[in-house]
């Protein structure tokens, strides 16, 4: 570790030289050995990039929460840095998924002692919580895994993704399931009812972090990340801005061509929002 910590710094344990590298507007997204497991969920989120998050936003001994936690990887980063964390999933087989690779980190599943894995609608399971330092997610994407993902990208023989998908996978068959909402506003809607339970149960002066691209709807781009900004405001949460996750490794895809301009999402943004303390 180069450099000290300043006494001032009620936030996180990182030096002066630590905390300015992760202020940048942009990251890139970093792959590790033990992601590969997580590419069995359709929408994985990286080991070292939730990191990175929780390092900034967290001290040792803080508790975190994702109420969309897939794979795991938000107890996975928090276990390695120290912190307590709580996912909340409605699916079993991904809380399966979290078990199997907790354990190749050679821990023990159990809600006892860093972490627990709660099974059921977030709009139930947060009132329940208390006293969370740290709120980040990556919600699912409206219902684009059903309409257009295709499922799964077939993997390359070192266990990571390809540009290639086969088969279609979606989250559940939950009704509550954002990716199973009909429209785009019932989506919209839906999230901010769970991130209003959120805001109640997030400490004062802490933060929340939303990972999320924008995508398509009814083959129309729509600006999700304007969407998530505009949402957790009115929630009452202030906006501290939008870090791009670079994924340059994604693969390129014709669409349009050659008759009309369509984007190739290289990144996901990296949202980042505080409830403020009251005065």
């Amino acid at each position: 570790m180069e450099g000290i910590i300043d006494k001032r710094n009620k936030l996180n344990n990182l030096t002066g030289k630590e905390w300015l590298k992760l202020t940048k507007s942009f990251w890139i997204s970093e792959k590790c050995a033990d992601d590969k497991d997580a590419f069995n969920h359709p929408a994985p989120f990286l080991i070292k990039d939730t990191m990175k998050l929780i390092s900034m936003f967290t001290k040792k001994g803080m508790k975190v929460l994702d109420p969309f936690c897939g794979s795991g990887t938000t107890l996975i980063a928090s276990l390695l840095l120290d912190r307590y964390s709580i996912g909340i999933d409605l699916n079993e087989e991904y809380k399966q998924l979290a078990k199997e690779r907790l354990q190749k980190k050679n821990t023990l599943f159990t809600t006892a002692n860093n972490y627990q894995y709660l099974i059921g609608d977030s709009n139930e399971i947060i009132p329940t919580l208390d006293n969370i330092d740290y709120i980040v997610t990556s919600p699912p994407y409206h219902n684009i895994l059903k309409n257009n993902g295709q499922g799964l990208r077939k993997k390359k023989e070192n266990g990571f993704r390809n540009g290639a998908r086969t088969g279609i996978e979606y989250y559940s068959d939950h009704p509550n399931d954002l990716g199973n909402k009909e429209t785009y506003n019932e989506f919209l809607k839906s999230f901010q009812q769970i991130m209003n339970k959120c805001y109640q149960k997030l400490n004062e002066g802490k933060y929340c972090t939303i990972v999320i691209s924008d995508f398509t709807v009814n083959k129309k781009e729509v600006c999700s990340q304007g969407n998530i900004v505009s949402i957790m405001t009115e929630i009452g949460f202030d906006f501290c801005g939008t870090t791009v996750l670079l994924q340059n490794s994604k693969p390129l895809y014709p669409f349009g061509y050659p008759y009309a301009y369509k984007i190739n999402h290289q990144h996901q943004n990296i949202i980042t929002f505080r409830k403020s303390k009251s005065i």
